[in-house]
């Protein structure tokens, strides 16, 4: 028994020993630095900065990979505080916000039938396709409210999700929670925004929504040359020339698809309103 007692024991110290060795040769440096930053990170882990979550993008940061401002949802204080104490360059991001790419609510979009379910736009989408006529347009069950966390979505009384500009932080929780693809991420100085994801012109458009584009191509004809494009019937801004935005391209939309907006919030019936649209048709 003292012989098997003593072999446990020398056995016991010797693989202690390895272990301390192994600890000392595998064992991986982590800069302090880090565990600062993702204190004072939102801890949100979105994903929005395009990373991981607040853990590596503080990681990112510490090894200079990233600029603190591209957290978009800690927002300025938090980035200059980062700045402040790695000492760097807190960088400069343009701040972004969802916004959502369709206006048919439940006043201006047809309905072909009634969805009783589970009150969910993906099981809709997939069970049916939804209960409007326009099969590219918002379902208006929620998916996109229930998925963000920072209370910057609301349901209007037609059955469109509203953005609060103001409280949005561009997390990406509401592009991914709808099924149709109806929300970006835009900067704001983006102006012009097209409300409308549908591939049909003219009269099809409209016998689904009263607010579809129609592909006429006029906001293209009346906007800077190379402003806007019309791909698969909707205009689309490049991006490369943000600069040339106006207004103008909006003027004589004759479903008022295309909006111009500077920062606010979008108001609920865009379809119903005459913002930034002159009392006379525009003639470029």
């Amino acid at each position: 028994m003292i012989t098997a007692i003593g072999f446990i024991s020398g056995l016991s110290v010797a693989l202690a020993i390895v272990l301390v060795i192994a600890n000392s040769k595998l064992k991986v440096y982590e800069d302090p630095r880090i565990e600062v930053v993702a204190d004072y990170l939102p801890g949100a882990n979105c994903g929005a900065c395009g990373l991981a979550g607040c853990r590596a993008f503080a990681e990112s940061v510490v090894e200079g990979a990233v600029k603190p401002s591209q957290c978009p949802v800690g927002g300025a204080e938090t980035a200059t505080y980062i700045a402040t104490y790695l000492g760097i360059d807190a960088g400069e991001a343009e701040r972004k916000v969802a916004r959502l790419l369709c206006a048919g609510g439940a006043d201006v979009a047809y309905q072909v039938g009634t969805y009783e379910g589970y009150s969910s736009c993906r099981a809709a989408a997939v069970v049916t396709g939804g209960s409007k006529a326009c099969t590219y347009g918002c379902l208006g069950l929620g998916d996109c409210f229930d998925a963000c966390t920072f209370d910057a979505i609301r349901m209007s009384d037609t059955g469109l999700p509203i953005v609060d500009v103001a409280k949005c932080t561009a997390c990406g929780d509401c592009v991914r929670a709808c099924p149709k693809d109806l929300f970006e991420l835009y900067p704001v100085s983006r102006c012009l925004v097209v409300q409308c994801k549908s591939q049909l012109e003219g009269d099809q458009a409209l016998a689904q929504c009263q607010v579809a584009c129609t592909a006429c191509g006029r906001c293209v004809a009346d906007a800077p040359e190379g402003l806007l494009t019309m791909e698969n019937n909707i205009p689309v801004l490049n991006m490369l020339k943000m600069e040339l935005q106006t207004p103008i391209a909006t003027y004589r939309c004759p479903t008022q698809a295309i909006v111009w907006i500077e920062g606010q919030q979008m108001p609920e019936l865009w379809a119903k309103t005459d913002f930034a649209k002159p009392k006379q048709e525009h003639v470029h």
